[in-house]
C-alpha cells in the first residue's frame, strides 16, 4: 500500500509541475528571455514591426531589424539580472507589459515591454531600455 501511495504521489507531483512548465506563455517566456539576455527567445515573438527605445532614442524597425538591434545591444551589455518589478493587463486581456530592472555589464536600465493579441498570436510589438 506504501509503494502505491509512493507511486501515485510521485505521478501526481510530476503532473502539476508539467502542468506549470507548460503554462509558461508568451509573457513568462519574454521575461525569461530578458533574464538571459537571449535575443532568438525574444524574436520568437517580435511583431513585424517593432518600436525600440533605446536610451531615449526611439524608432520603428521590421522584425528582422530589430532582431539585429537586440542582438547588438546584448552583446555589448551581458545581462546579469533581470527583475520584473511591475506587470499589467488591458480590460478583455488583449495585452500585457512589464516593467523591470535589468542590470548588465554595461550598466543599468529600465526595461518595459509590450505585448499585443494579433489574431490566434501574442506579439511584442515595443520594447525600452531607459538608463537608470
Amino acid at each position: 500500500m506504501k509503494k502505491l501511495m509512493f507511486v501515485l504521489s510521485t505521478f501526481v507531483l510530476g503532473a502539476v509541475l508539467m502542468a506549470f512548465t507548460l503554462g509558461a506563455g508568451p509573457f513568462e517566456d519574454v521575461v525569461g528571455a530578458l533574464k538571459q539576455g537571449d535575443t532568438n527567445g525574444l524574436s520568437r515573438y517580435l511583431d513585424n514591426n517593432v518600436e525600440i527605445n533605446m536610451m531615449g532614442k526611439s524608432n520603428s524597425y521590421s522584425k528582422a531589424q530589430a532582431e539585429i538591434i537586440l542582438k547588438d545591444f546584448f552583446s555589448k551589455n551581458q545581462v546579469k539580472s533581470f527583475e520584473l518589478i511591475h506587470q499589467g493587463e488591458a480590460t478583455g486581456g488583449g495585452s500585457r507589459f512589464g516593467i523591470g530592472n535589468m542590470t548588465t555589464s554595461g550598466g543599468n536600465y529600465r526595461t518595459s515591454f509590450f505585448l499585443q493579441k494579433k489574431g490566434n498570436n501574442t506579439v511584442l510589438d515595443k520594447l525600452r531600455f531607459e538608463t537608470k
